[in-house]
C-alpha cells in the first residue's frame, strides 16, 4: 500500500512541478525554551499556539504515552518572543493545571485569553493578564460536559458579531460549542454534536461498523466554509461534518440539556490507524492535509474520497501537520522520531526540503505551530518538555508568483 501511494504521488507530482528552488532550505533554532517545573516531572509537551499579535507563544504541558494522567498536575506556560526580558528557562506566565493539558487554542483577537482541553474532559478558558485567578471560565462536571480526554480546542466565530466560542472533541465521540458566560466564569453548552458508527456515511474502503461512538483523535475547521468541520478518529476515520446538521444522533442521551446531532456528511478513504491530525489549506478553499500512525502526509481533496496524493514522511508516526501560513505549497511534518520535516510541493522531489532535527535526542516532536504573523518563526514541542522556536529562510516564507495557480493545478486533480 505504501509503495502504490508514494508511486502514485511521484505520477502525480510530475504534472505540476516546475520550480528550481534547492533541494535543502536554510532553518535554525533561535530559542529552545522549557520550564524546569515540567521538565523536572518528565512532562511532555503536548500542544503549541502563537498569540493573535504573534508575540507570545503558549505552551501546554502533558503526557502523550499511555495511562491515567487524571490526577497528574500540569502546566500552561507562555513567553513573549520579543521582548529583551525573555528568559528561555522562566516562562512569564505558569498557570497551574489540576490535570495533564491535552489541548490548547489562543484566542484570535485577544492576546491574554487561551482555551484548553484537559485529559479530565473539562475545557478551561484562562486570561493570563488576570495574575491571581487566570481561570475565566471552565465546563463543569454535568452530563454535558467531555467524559473523555479533550484531543482538540478551537476557537469559532459566532453569529453574535466579534464574539468567539470554544469547540471542542474528545475521544468519546462528542464535539461540543460552548459559549463563554465571563460574568458566572463558565462555560454554557450552546450545540452539540455525537458521533455513532452507524451513522457515518458510506465510502469505499470504509466496512460497516456496528453501534459504538467513533474515538476522535483530530478535528480542524475550514477558513473557508464557517458550515464545515473535518474530524479523525482513532479507527482511521476522516469525516467532513456539518454544523447545520439538524439529524438527531442515535447516541445515548444521558440527561443531556440539548439534543446531539450527528454531523457527518461526507467519508474519506480510511487510513490504516488513528489520524493524529488534519490541517485545511489557507490558500484553497478544498484542500486539506491529513497525518497519523501510518507515517504519510495524504493531501485530500473536500470534492473526492480519495487522497490526491501522499506523501511519505516518517517511518513511525506523525503527530502533527500543519500548512504554512504564507507559503501555499509547504507544509510541515512533526514525526515521533524526533524530526519536523518540511514539504515544498513545489519542488520536483518528494523529498523534505528541511528537516528540524534537535540535537541531543530530544525525543519525539509532538507538535508544532507556524506563526502567521511571523511566518518565518516556527514552534515545535517534544517529549523532553523543551520547545524549539526555528528561523526558517525566505525561500520557506516568501511565496513566489506562479505558487497559487500550481496550487489550483493540484487542486484540479480530483477524479472525473
Amino acid at each position: 500500500m505504501l509503495a502504490d501511494e508514494v508511486l502514485e504521488a511521484v505520477s502525480v507530482e510530475s504534472r505540476w512541478r516546475s520550480s528550481q528552488r534547492p533541494t535543502q532550505e536554510t532553518v535554525s533554532c533561535h530559542h529552545s525554551l522549557q520550564h524546569p517545573g515540567g521538565v523536572e516531572r518528565n512532562l511532555h509537551v503536548t500542544k503549541v499556539s502563537w498569540s493573535c499579535t504573534g508575540a507570545v507563544l503558549a505552551c501546554a504541558y502533558g503526557r502523550m504515552d499511555d495511562g491515567d494522567w487524571s490526577t497528574e498536575p500540569s502546566h500552561v506556560c507562555t513567553w513573549n518572543l520579543f521582548s529583551r526580558k525573555l528568559k528561555p528557562k522562566q516562562a512569564d506566565v505558569v498557570i497551574d493545571v489540576p490535570t495533564a493539558v491535552t489541548a490548547l487554542c489562543c484566542h484570535p483577537r485577544q492576546a491574554s485569553v487561551i482555551a484548553g482541553g484537559l485529559y479530565s474532559g473539562r475545557v478551561v478558558v484562562w486570561d493570563t493578564s488576570q495574575t491571581d485567578d487566570p481561570v475565566l471560565a471552565q465546563t463543569g462536571i454535568s452530563a454535558d460536559s467531555h467524559r473523555e480526554p479533550v484531543c482538540e480546542v478551537v476557537w469559532v466565530p459566532l453569529q453574535k458579531k466579534a464574539a468567539f466560542g470554544v469547540l471542542s472533541a474528545c475521544s468519546g465521540g462528542k464535539v461540543l460549542l460552548w459559549v463563554l458566560d465571563a460574568a458566572q466564569h463558565v462555560l454554557v453548552l450552546n450545540a452539540a454534536y455525537a458521533l455513532e458508527s452507524q451513522q457515518i456515511p458510506q465510502c469505499r474502503g470504509l466496512k460497516a461498523r456496528g453501534c459504538s461512538s467513533v474515538g476522535i483523535t483530530s478535528l480542524a475547521l475550514s477558513p473557508w466554509d464557517p458550515d464545515t468541520f473535518l474530524v479523525g478518529s482513532e479507527g482511521g476515520l476522516l469525516l467532513r461534518c456539518s454544523f447545520s446538521s439538524k439529524i438527531p444522533s442515535t447516541a445515548p442521551s444521558d440527561g443531556h440539556s440539548l439534543t446531539h446531532r450527528a454531523p457527518a456528511v461526507f467519508s474519506f478513504r480510511p487510513g490504516s490507524g488513528p489520524v493524529h491530525s488534519i490541517h485545511s489549506s489557507p490558500f484553497h478553499w478544498n484542500l486539506f492535509v491529513s497525518a497519523g500512525t501510518d507515517g504519510l502526509a495524504h493531501l485530500h481533496s473536500l470534492l473526492q474520497s480519495e487522497p490526491l496524493f501522499s506523501l511519505k514522511v516518517s517511518d513511525s508516526y506523525v503527530f502533527q501537520v500543519q500548512w504554512s501560513p504564507s507559503r501555499p505549497l509547504v507544509f510541515a511534518a512533526a514525526t515521533s522520531q524526533g524530526e519536523v520535516q518540511v514539504f515544498d510541493l513545489g519542488h520536483r522531489s518528494l523529498r523534505p526540503v528541511a528537516t528540524l532535527e534537535q540535537g541531543g535526542g530530544g525525543g519525539a516532536a509532538t507538535c508544532l505551530a507556524f506563526n502567521a504573523h511571523n511566518p518565518q518563526l516556527l514552534a515545535v514541542g517534544r517529549t523532553d518538555g523543551t520547545v524549539g522556536v526555528w528561523h526558517l529562510s525566505t525561500e520557506l516564507t516568501e511565496q513566489s508568483p506562479q505558487e497559487i495557480s500550481q496550487l489550483e493545478q493540484i487542486a484540479n486533480q480530483v477524479a472525473g
